[in-house]
């Protein structure tokens, strides 16, 4: 039963990478897609939160900064320094069954497959962002989570990881995103003015 299950899993897997990293392209996504996942085009998004933040919200904005650094953090250290070397999960970039058939559009990268560190960091920021600001911005909720959700897929449409790595990811970012909003919400509300 168990071995079925992960079998299934595995060859599941297989099928949606196959289909979204071979099937499902385009020139118009062939050339943002590599951006959309590059973390330096975000910087300044970064760091206009924390400007912004400190500038509107004072101490209480330099709390919710350290939240958010807090959330980065440790998103990539549990995913990639604690789970990755347990797991030792080969990228489809590396993969040498999968050699002839994935299209990479990025350059290889070495390291190792699972969890996606992308999608846990930015699920964790985009998890902060959207329970601890929509008390203020209620619009804002979902613009967060889907820039997570575009920066995870662009990671499997690019070649470097599979699905099942983005969604471990992004869930391992996620509860990381909620517990630090809830920390910051018992500690350092902005709810009086956030």
């Amino acid at each position: 039963m168990l071995e079925q299950l992960h079998q299934w899993i595995v060859s599941t897997d297989f099928k949606v990478w196959y289909h979204i990293n071979c099937l499902w392209r385009s020139d118009f996504l062939d050339t943002i897609m590599p951006y959309l996942r590059n973390q330096y085009l975000w910087v300044p998004l970064y760091l206009f939160f924390l400007v912004f933040m400190v500038y509107n919200y004072g101490w209480r904005g330099l709390a919710w900064c350290a939240g958010f650094l807090l959330c980065f953090a440790f998103a990539d250290f549990i995913s990639a320094s604690m789970i990755k070397p347990f797991v030792h999960r080969t990228r489809p970039c590396n993969d040498p069954r999968l050699v002839n058939m994935v299209y990479l559009i990025v350059p290889r990268s070495s390291g190792l497959s699972f969890p996606s560190s992308h999608a846990a960091n930015h699920f964790a920021m985009g998890t902060y962002i959207a329970i601890t600001l929509h008390r203020v911005l209620k619009w804002i909720w979902p613009i967060p989570l889907l820039w997570a959700v575009a920066i995870s897929y662009a990671q499997i449409y690019v070649g470097v990881h599979f699905p099942l790595d983005v969604l471990c990811g992004g869930a391992l970012g996620a509860l990381i995103g909620w517990l630090v909003s809830c920390l910051y919400h018992i500690r350092f509300t902005l709810a009086r003015n956030i």
